[in-house]
């Protein structure tokens, strides 16, 4: 037989012409997409972001190149999945982490060039040289008329075309007609950009509506980098181990830029007074919460799923559409209708405890009682998902077990511990550590209920009593005054730590349970 050889290019176009067009087709979005990436690109280069074009760049790059060229035709089904991981996952874990050893916040939010710029911008009217005007229409434009004032005489510009300097002469007689206020408000963006030169050498700057006055620069740069104050010469030292401009004694002068402070962040977190003993108990309080709202989440949704197992309960399809509801409404509703009815002084839940035992407990002023009303919600929100998986996983139980356990004279409690526990538990832990998880990064409850209230007392930061790490971080960030994000992005790094060995257990966890099945199987 003789050997058929296909010595066809992959790459040619050939076949019939809707598949010729098809391919054509495809080349041409494919040209698009890298036109679209050029752009964003460029664009990002050129609001001064490098990094972010370097990784647009990359990412457009490997784009067009797995889905360009059918040698990595594989790769085109696991790239999506890797993009999105890195651009919504890795990327703001490593830009926060990042921020997290710099001393970025609400007094370094520049660069040094624009620090040096604010100060340089920085003027100072000298009051004796301040002189009223106002707006005269010459023959040529508008004029700028300077009244006879303190023993000045009147003097009169040229008119005023444009930006620069324009000379002023001395004028005698009376006064001319003089142009309104608003005309004069028209052109103040011209004004503004007029320098006028008076005979005696001055030259008078806007220095509002209805003034002219010699304007001096407070500070002049030096060639070391340096601020020397043009009025009494004391001088600003930038100081880059902190990113401010310090004086002779060493006090900072705001604004700053931001700098590399290494691990001062973490250093402040666990050695600070009035940090890190709130730090220490918003870090308590975050594994307690996760840990009783996971054991509370799992215990009530597991007896409701072994109540509703029972054969003799009547209107079992009720019940369970009645337990379910929770589950059907958006979260975020349900937390704001409970804010409501813990209402200390109009919420029915007082209103009924003090009609009935005369008592009304201060939800959201007592620590305590705060954390208390938050774990009585999330039980609220959290338990119809363990119902639903203990509901089916009760259904692989063999029955035979209750049978022969019932036979050998034990009761339902006995029965629960000695053969649905053991043989539910399994399958329930790798569920259970991912409900820890997400509860100890809970944020949305905590804002929507407490907002982290009661606020600790004697604390540097801002901190609540009912603060979990990641509602901590988040008012230390944005509604703190100082708005420390260096600090918030240390704590965001400890967070991800932490959650990443919490995955870490479960996905052990799962391995486990696996391996256990298989050598039951």
């Amino acid at each position: 037989m003789t050997a058929i050889t296909d010595h066809t290019d992959p790459t040619e176009v050939t076949g019939p012409p809707h598949q010729a067009w098809r391919l054509w087709i495809g080349r041409g979005l494919l040209a698009a997409v890298a036109a679209g990436f050029l752009y964003l690109v460029f664009g990002l280069y050129l609001i001064g972001e490098p990094v972010l074009a370097v990784i647009a760049m990359a990412t457009g790059l490997l784009g067009v190149t797995f889905f360009g060229f059918r040698r990595f035709y594989t790769l085109r089904f696991v790239y999506p999945g890797i993009a999105a991981v890195f651009l919504f996952i890795l990327l703001p874990v490593i830009y926060t982490s990042a921020i997290g050893f710099t001393n970025f916040g609400a007094r370094n939010l520049l660069t040094l060039d624009r620090v040096t710029a604010y100060h340089l911008d920085k003027a100072e009217v000298d009051p004796d040289s301040k002189r009223p005007f106002a707006g005269v229409a010459g023959p040529d434009g508008l004029q700028l008329y300077f009244p006879e004032d303190a023993g000045r005489p009147a003097l009169l510009t040229a008119a005023v075309t444009g930006p620069g300097e324009v000379a002023a002469e001395p004028v005698e007689g009376p006064a001319p007609e003089t142009l309104p206020m608003k005309e004069m408000i028209q052109n103040r963006a011209l004004l503004s950009e007029v320098t006028v030169t008076t005979p005696d050498g001055l030259g008078l700057s806007m220095a509002g509506l209805r003034d002219f006055a010699e304007i001096q620069p407070v500070y002049a740069l030096a060639d070391d980098g340096t601020l020397v104050s043009q009025i009494d010469g004391h001088v600003l030292v930038p100081n880059h181990e902190t990113g401010f401009f310090e004086t002779e004694a060493g006090e900072p002068v705001a604004p700053g830029w931001r700098v590399q402070v290494g691990f001062d962040n973490f250093a402040r977190l666990f050695a600070t007074e009035g940090i890190k003993e709130p730090m220490v108990k918003v870090f308590i309080w975050t594994f307690t919460f996760a840990f009783l709202s996971m054991v509370l989440t799992f215990s009530v949704g597991l007896g409701l799923a072994v109540i509703l197992e029972w054969p003799h309960l009547a209107f079992r399809g009720l019940y369970r559409v009645l337990l379910i509801l929770p589950y059907a409404v958006p979260g975020f509703i349900s937390m704001l209708v409970f804010r409501g009815l813990f209402n200390q002084n109009f919420g029915e839940i007082n209103l009924i405890l003090e009609s009935l035992f005369g008592v009304a407990p201060p939800w959201f002023t007592d620590p305590f009682l705060s954390k208390v009303m938050l774990l009585i919600v999330n039980t609220w929100l959290g338990y119809p998902y363990m119902m639903l998986l203990a509901a089916g996983f009760l259904q692989a139980i063999p029955r035979d077990h209750y049978k022969a356990a019932a036979l050998e004279g034990a009761g339902p409690v006995r029965s629960f511990f000695s053969i649905t526990l053991p043989q539910i538990l399994p399958p329930f832990v790798p569920l259970m550590i991912a409900n820890f998880a997400f509860n100890f990064n809970n944020v949305v409850l905590i804002l929507l209920l407490t907002r982290g209230g009661p606020d600790m007392a004697g604390t540097k930061v801002t901190v609540g009593h009912t603060d979990l790490l990641g509602s901590f971080t988040f008012r230390l960030a944005f509604e703190n005054s100082a708005q420390d994000f260096g600090l918030a992005g240390a704590i965001s790094t400890v967070i991800f730590i932490v959650t990443g060995a919490i995955a870490y257990l479960n996905f052990r966890a799962m391995q486990s349970y696996a391996k256990k099945k298989g050598a039951g199987a």
